[in-house]
């Protein structure tokens, strides 16, 4: 059993870990909620179809860099540490949200406007690529026995704060200023509010110490070990691609999303759908560490297999209950079922990816994987709003969720061939 004061120290230590794992999620949630308002800014088209498009496939261009910072920085990260990994992650993420919140519109600076945005979030999506798998490895590695699923849960849990905060200055901007101002200058309000974050996160997470696992390892694999033994396991990073899918889809289904959808498509008001997204945030927020908990004691693979059915069997049809007669109430039952088998499927699969990597090269495999898998998930806003145009049928995002559900359950029964699945540990 843990002191009181030795609880006090990790709960300490989860959140300087988990800190700038929030930066980087409120930044891609701002860019989500604000994306039409960022497209009229950067992306002047003759069609509102062609200028919210830009900016979603500006927003997914984030995810497409994501796998090359999984490889590198992954391969840094387990060669080098934890600690110094995630210091390098936080800066390079730090450049890319100071670049897109100060950036002047195209009107002011013609075409360097979209160009210096795309590349900011090539920065930030270089980060990401891998600040979320250091997190998810940061955190496996200093849990008590027994609590890993719970402490690895709040790697996504504090996505979730971002979530909720995002929505809540989107809400608070929503009323305090008119939908013109919004529109024109205020969506870089909640930017600003990011930047000035940046120090403080800065100053938390520098005082992190390296994890006892790592330091006491007598050989540290070298970058190139790293990537001959990435391609030795490149059926395990397959599994784990298949997996995250499903995490990836539904988590930008309803968060990034959901402020386009309801306004965009169900023609909902602006407060409403970000009122939706606070929701939903704080759902995650409680079902992540009560199912992350929950998979300490039933073990991994039941948790997944169960949700992902649920997701399979329920997406699409609630999402055509919603389009029948949109409505607030509606969205947010939707929303809220979906946070429920977002949540309760994610609290299990992190924790299991963590698991069935091998330890040498468990940040960058984990990364890798998670990476892969975001660039299709992570696309979801522009996927499904091609989806929605193309086939007229408003709730392509509940076949698209589905889609990739049945691809996650595969994902889990090949787990059980490729990997040796380990037992959940029990605390005494």
């Amino acid at each position: 059993m843990l002191t009181r004061e030795q609880r006090r120290s990790k709960i300490k230590t989860v959140v300087r870990v988990a800190s700038g794992n929030f930066l980087e999620m409120y930044d891609f949630m701002v860019f989500g909620y604000f994306s039409a308002a960022i497209g009229r800014a950067y992306f002047p088209a003759n069609s509102e179809f062609a200028s919210l498009m830009l900016s979603m496939t500006t927003f997914a261009v984030g995810f497409m860099v994501r796998p090359l910072g999984a490889i590198f920085l992954g391969a840094y990260i387990d060669h080098i540490g934890r600690r110094k990994g995630l210091l390098v992650t936080l800066a390079l993420m730090s450049i890319g949200t100071l670049t897109i919140a100060l950036v002047p519109g195209y009107e002011t600076i013609g075409l360097f406007a979209p160009i210096l945005v795309v590349l900011g979030r090539l920065c930030q999506g270089f980060s990401a690529g891998v600040e979320l798998g250091g997190v998810s490895v940061y955190l496996s590695e200093i849990a008590t026995p027994g609590h890993k699923g719970f402490y690895v849960s709040w790697q996504s849990g504090s996505q979730q704060v971002a979530v909720a905060f995002a929505g809540v200055i989107g809400f608070a901007l929503s009323h305090v200023l008119s939908p013109m101002d919004l529109q024109v200058w205020g969506w870089r309000i909640p930017l600003i509010i990011g930047c000035l974050i940046i120090p403080f996160i800065y100053m938390i997470r520098r005082t992190l110490q390296e994890t006892e696992e790592f330091s006491a390892r007598k050989h540290h694999p070298t970058p190139s070990e790293i990537y001959a033994s990435m391609l030795v396991h490149w059926r395990i990073l397959v599994t784990g691609v298949a997996m995250v899918l499903m995490t990836t889809v539904s988590f930008y289904t309803i968060t990034a999303y959901t402020p386009t959808f309801g306004r965009e498509v169900l023609k909902l008001s602006q407060s409403d759908s970000l009122l939706v997204t606070l929701c939903v945030g704080l759902s995650n927020l409680f079902w992540l560490p009560v199912m992350g908990s929950l998979s300490d004691r039933l073990g991994r693979i039941p948790l997944l297999t169960t949700f992902s059915i649920l997701a399979i069997l329920t997406a699409y049809p609630a999402m055509a209950w919603l389009i029948g007669a949109p409505s607030f109430n509606r969205l947010l039952a939707v929303e809220l079922w979906l946070s429920f088998i977002y949540a309760s499927y994610n609290g299990a699969m992190v924790v299991y990816l963590t698991e069935i990597v091998p330890v040498a090269v468990r940040t960058a495999g984990f990364s890798l994987a998670y990476s892969l898998a975001t660039t299709i998930g992570g696309s979801t806003p522009v996927i499904v709003t091609y989806l929605i145009h193309s086939t007229g049928n408003r709730a392509m995002p509940g076949a698209w969720l589905s889609l990739a559900a049945a691809i996650a359950l595969g994902g889990i029964f090949a787990s059980r061939f490729t990997v040796q699945a380990p037992a959940p540990a029990r605390s005494a």
